[in-house]
């Protein structure tokens, strides 16, 4: 179960990653991560009233409350990125944020067979390589992968921030609730006072019209990225999160493959040899 929920975490972020991208290229990023999360909201909120989620309220929500810090940084920081840069390049550098949670499953006690750790090592070599990452460049290009590494700290940080938030899976919709009404609070506080200092939240060309027909995609990247973080949180609780890291952090290659379906961007030798390793890894760990 672990390497299904972590691989479905994979797809579910590849394709968020995909989309917000895209939509930071055209409406500012705190808007995109303000209004993709205030969607989310409406749906979790729906989910824990039903399922009675309320009542698995504790200590272990601060847990969801720092992701939700954490994550809105980590969020702003990668979709600004993802506007500078090629996708293909700056999503497998996202993914090197995969170190902080295998490291906490490292320090916890965790020890994955000889086969599993083989894995680990083929498949973040083979993300690495899946974005042909080109380190030199123009200014623009060295601020994306700067804003990058701090994304994929802090996506680090989620990761195993939302794995300790919760043991159920009802008490699961509340730790995400929780962790999103966080990123819309300081997501939405960053956006006001952007504003306040003479900066716009809305696209400088068609305005709030834009953001509007944007709704769907908007939600869209909000509820991908919601489900991520739930099919990482139960494919941590089911297995070594070493492995379940590792698997979800595979992401890139969604993102790369979206990026030649939907943008026609070309995969280089690099990045196909990359993407083949990457698979590799995945079967070494799931079957090891």
């Amino acid at each position: 179960m672990t390497a299904l929920f972590a691989l479905a975490t994979s797809l579910l972020w590849g394709l968020a990653d995909f989309g917000g991208g895209l939509l930071t290229r055209r409406i500012p990023a705190l808007t995109v991560v303000a209004v993709s999360q205030t969607c989310t909201i409406v749906v979790l909120g729906t989910v824990v009233a039903v399922t009675g989620g309320w009542h698995e309220a504790g200590p272990q929500l601060w847990f969801a409350v720092g992701a939700g810090v954490v994550g809105t940084v980590a969020m702003l920081a990668f979709y600004r990125a993802l506007a500078l840069g090629p996708m293909g390049v700056v999503s497998p550098l996202g993914s090197l944020g995969v170190a902080v949670p295998v490291a906490v499953g490292l320090v916890l006690g965790e020890r994955p067979g000889v086969l599993q750790f083989g894995g680990i090592a083929v498949a973040v070599v083979g993300v690495v390589l899946a974005g042909g990452p080109e380190l030199r460049g123009a200014p623009v290009q060295r601020q994306a992968i700067a804003l990058t590494l701090v994304a994929a700290v802090g996506f680090g940080a989620v990761m195993a921030l939302i794995s300790e938030a919760s043991t159920t899976v009802t008490g699961l919709f509340l730790a995400l609730l929780v962790q999103r009404l966080t990123n819309v609070v300081v997501g939405g506080s960053a956006l006001l006072a952007t504003v306040r200092r003479g900066g716009s939240a809305l696209p400088g060309d068609g305005g709030a019209l834009v953001v509007v027909r944007a709704l769907p995609a908007l939600a869209f990247v909000g509820l991908a990225d919601v489900a991520a973080n739930g099919s990482y949180a139960l494919a941590a609780q089911h297995g070594p999160v070493t492995v379940a890291a590792v698997l979800a952090s595979l992401y890139p290659v969604i993102t790369a493959l979206a990026a030649r379906s939907f943008l026609s961007e070309r995969l280089r030798t690099v990045q196909a040899a990359g993407a083949g390793l990457a698979l590799l890894g995945a079967v070494l760990l799931a079957t090891g």
